[in-house]
C-alpha cells in the first residue's frame, strides 16, 4: 500500500510539472511551414489541372434520400453529400463529357440511418449497382473504360465492402463493379481487402461551423496532458470485450483510468471541443474501424493526435506530414502509453504544435461550405489530378469487358 501511495504521489508531482510547463505551450503559437514536398502538395491548386463531369442522376439516388433524413448532413459520412454540392459549382466541372478527365456519380450510399443515427449499409450495394447500370445504359463513358476514369465517394466504415463489421466486410470484399474505379474513402488500412491500390483516403466529415463556434482563446494554456472521450468497450456488439478495437481501448481504460495524467472517460461533456483545445495529447485509437472524427478534431484544435491503429493509412498522406504532427503507438504498446508520452522531449512537442498550427494543415481536414482554398475538397481534386493523364490501357475494346456483372452475394443482385 505504501508503495502504491508513493507511486501516486510521484505521478501527481509529474502531473503538476506538466501543468506548469503547459502554460508555456500557449506562447508557442507561431506556425511552422510544412517542409519538403508535402508542403508543396498541400498548397497545390487543382483548378486548370483536371475537368470533372457530374452525372445527372434521378433524385432518388441523392436529394430525395437526404430530404427523407436531414441527419445525413451532420454525420461523419457526410462527405459524399458535400462533395456532390461542391462539384456542382466547382470551376473544375465541365458540362461537356467529351472533354472530361474524370466522371463522378453522386450516390448517397450512407444516408440510410437507424433511429440512433447509425448508417445501415445493407442497401448500399444494390443502390450502387443500380446507379452504375443507369449510367452505363444512358452514357457511353462507363462502358469505354468500365469505370477506370470514374470516381466514387464511399465513406462507409469499410468503404466499398459495405458492412460495418470487419469480418463481414472482408467476407464481402469490394463491390465487384467498382474494381476498376477510383474510390475516395475514409477507410484506410494496409494489406486489407477493403482498400485497393489507387484509392484516395480522406478525413471523415466533422461539422466546420460547429467546431468554429467552440474555439477558445489561443492563449489558453494546455493544462490536460492526455485527453479522450469515447467507448472503451462495446458491450452490445462485443460482450467479451476482446474484439472491439482489438482490445486497444479496453487496455487504455484498464491501465490508465486512475492515472492523473490521463483525462479519459466514456462521458461526452458539452465542453468536449474546448477540452481538446486545453489538451496536449488527444488519443485517436481505432474502434470498429481504424479511423474516427477524433483525428480531424485533434488536428483542428491543435491537440497532438496519438494514433493507435496498426497499419492505418491516414488521410492525404502525401500532403500531410503525419509523422511531424502525431505520435504513433502500436496497439501492443498501449500499456506503456504513459512512459511513451512522458518521454517525448518538450522541444519535440512544441515543434509538433507549431506544425499543427499551420492553417493549411487544419484546412485540409475540413469540408467547409462554402469551399475554401486548400480544403479537403481541393485535396481530393489534387489526388485525382495527380493520376492524370490516364494511360491508354484503361480503354476497353468492344467485347473484351473484364467486369463480372453477376459477381457478388445474391442479395446484391436484387433490384433497388
Amino acid at each position: 500500500m505504501r508503495n502504491r501511495r508513493l507511486v501516486f504521489a510521484l505521478l501527481l508531482c509529474f502531473s503538476t510539472f506538466w501543468r506548469i510547463e503547459a502554460f508555456k505551450f500557449h506562447r508557442a503559437q507561431k506556425t511552422e511551414r510544412i517542409s519538403g514536398s508535402a508542403g508543396d502538395v498541400l498548397e497545390d491548386d487543382p483548378v486548370g489541372r483536371l475537368k470533372v463531369f457530374v452525372y445527372e442522376l434521378p433524385s432518388k439516388y441523392n436529394k430525395k434520400i437526404l430530404q427523407k433524413d436531414p441527419r445525413c448532413l451532420t454525420h461523419m459520412f457526410a462527405a459524399e453529400i458535400f462533395m456532390h454540392r461542391f462539384l456542382l459549382s466547382s470551376p473544375v466541372r465541365t458540362l461537356n463529357p467529351e472533354e472530361a478527365d474524370w466522371f463522378y456519380t453522386p450516390v448517397y450510399t450512407t444516408c440510410d440511418l437507424t433511429p440512433n443515427g447509425l448508417p445501415l449499409p445493407f442497401k448500399s450495394p444494390r443502390m450502387m449497382r443500380s446507379a452504375i447500370q443507369l449510367i452505363s445504359s444512358n452514357w457511353p463513358y462507363w462502358n469505354a473504360t468500365e469505370g477506370a476514369d470514374h470516381f466514387f465517394i464511399v465513406p462507409h466504415d469499410f468503404a466499398a465492402c459495405f458492412h460495418y463489421l470487419e469480418e463481414k466486410a472482408i467476407e464481402r470484399g469490394i463491390l465487384p463493379l467498382l474494381q476498376r474505379a477510383t474510390l475516395v474513402q475514409t477507410f484506410g488500412q494496409r494489406n486489407h481487402v477493403c482498400l485497393k491500390d489507387g484509392s484516395i483516403i480522406i478525413p471523415p466529415y466533422a461539422p466546420p461551423q460547429k467546431m468554429q463556434a467552440h474555439l477558445i482563446s489561443p492563449s489558453t494554456p494546455r493544462s490536460i496532458f492526455v485527453y479522450f472521450r469515447g467507448l472503451f468497450y462495446d458491450v452490445g456488439n462485443d460482450p467479451e470485450g476482446g474484439y472491439y478495437a482489438r482490445g486497444a481501448r479496453a487496455s487504455v481504460w484498464e491501465n490508465f483510468k486512475d492515472n492523473p495524467l490521463f483525462d479519459i472517460s466514456t462521458e461526452h461533456p458539452t465542453t468536449y471541443y474546448e477540452d481538446m483545445q486545453r489538451a496536449i495529447f488527444c488519443l485517436c485509437p481505432l474502434g470498429w474501424a481504424p479511423w474516427s472524427p477524433r483525428l480531424v478534431e485533434a488536428v483542428v484544435f491543435g491537440c497532438i493526435p496519438v494514433i493507435i491503429a496498426d497499419d492505418i493509412v491516414l488521410p492525404f498522406a502525401d500532403a500531410i506530414p503525419w509523422e511531424d504532427i502525431g505520435v504513433f503507438v502500436a496497439e501492443k504498446d498501449v500499456p506503456k502509453l504513459d512512459t511513451i508520452l512522458t518521454s517525448i522531449p518538450i522541444e519535440e512537442i512544441l515543434r509538433k504544435q507549431r506544425v499543427l498550427a499551420n492553417p493549411s494543415m487544419k484546412q485540409a481536414m475540413l469540408f467547409p461550405h462554402p469551399a475554401q482554398a486548400r480544403d479537403a475538397f481541393h485535396q481530393i481534386l489534387n489526388g485525382l489530378a495527380r493520376k492524370l493523364p490516364h494511360d491508354n490501357s484503361i480503354y476497353i475494346r468492344s467485347g473484351e469487358g473484364v467486369l463480372n456483372w453477376t459477381a457478388g452475394p445474391v442479395g446484391d443482385l436484387k433490384p433497388w
